[in-house]
């Protein structure tokens, strides 16, 4: 992958990256257990939509219009947070940048759905919502960070063959 200079961009790129690490990560566990169609967690719910609809005071916008105002606010608020991952590895190596990071990501899905979303608390989750969530989270910063990784990283330099290796 080419260096990356421009902190905003690699950020977003990472980011942009680490959401669909995450909605994949959705398809599969749905494919493990046998195809459910009901949400796996609370990120994977309506109540994301319900959210921006509540702060957008839309009344009544119907399921549809949540499904994709859920889907909407994923897709901007994933790749924004790839800029805390990098502004994390600028002071900080890795694994300890993506530790916090992580735990940031953890700790505000664990703290707004309940205070925005009106969830229960996450001790009441059940333990597969949980493990959700915290499954498509690991994917979600692993791949923001291997990607800022490999963005910010210079490449090796080219060497010319040797006869040997011809």
């Amino acid at each position: 992958m080419p260096l990356i200079r421009t902190w905003p961009v690699r950020g977003a790129l990472a980011g942009t990256a680490g959401t669909t690490a995450m909605t994949l990560g959705y398809a599969a566990i749905r494919t493990l257990r046998g195809g459910a169609r009901t949400p796996l967690d609370y990120d994977d719910s309506l109540v994301p939509g319900e959210i921006v609809a509540k702060l957008l005071r839309l009344r009544n916008p119907g399921q549809a219009v949540e499904k994709d105002l859920g889907e909407g606010l994923r897709w901007s608020y994933g790749p924004a947070f790839g800029l805390l991952h990098v502004g994390l590895r600028s002071k900080l190596d890795e694994p300890l940048a993506s530790a916090i990071f992580g735990a940031t990501l953890m700790s505000a899905t664990l703290s707004l759905f309940p205070l925005l979303g009106h969830t229960p608390p996450p001790w009441r989750w059940g333990p597969k919502a949980l493990a959700t969530s915290v499954v498509t989270h690991v994917a979600y910063v692993a791949t923001a960070a291997v990607v800022d990784d490999r963005l910010s990283t210079p490449p090796p330099p080219r060497t010319a063959l040797s006869d040997a290796e011809v």
